[in-house]
């Protein structure tokens, strides 16, 4: 079976996902000291951020069990994408496109 590019489509998504990282954390990072964002949105990521950082999980790390870090990847990645959510559209947009402009 022919494979397009040598990359399976889990695998390109991934490549996707590295490549744009660096843009997504600078929009984080943005989003985070712009003050038009609310302070309950800015929680929410902060608290995926921390549960990520801090040793004690809700669900052990079993070797048998799941991977140790797939609840940090899961809380995290639920936490990012409810922040982007609970900020204001206009004020997303406008960080993109300045950093889209090399802002």
């Amino acid at each position: 079976m022919a494979r397009r590019g040598g990359l399976r489509g889990s695998n390109w998504g991934n490549v996707r996902l590295m490549m744009h990282l660096p843009n997504l954390i600078r929009l984080y990072w943005r989003l985070l000291r712009d003050p038009r964002v609310s302070w309950v949105a800015k929680l929410v990521f902060l608290a995926g951020v921390v549960y990520t950082l801090v040793p004690v999980d809700l669900l052990l790390d079993l070797p048998f069990a799941i991977p140790g870090y797939l609840d940090d990847i899961v809380v995290l990645a639920l936490a990012a994408k409810a922040f982007v959510r609970l900020c204001p559209p206009n004020v997303v947009r406008e960080h993109v496109l300045l950093i889209d402009q090399g802002g």
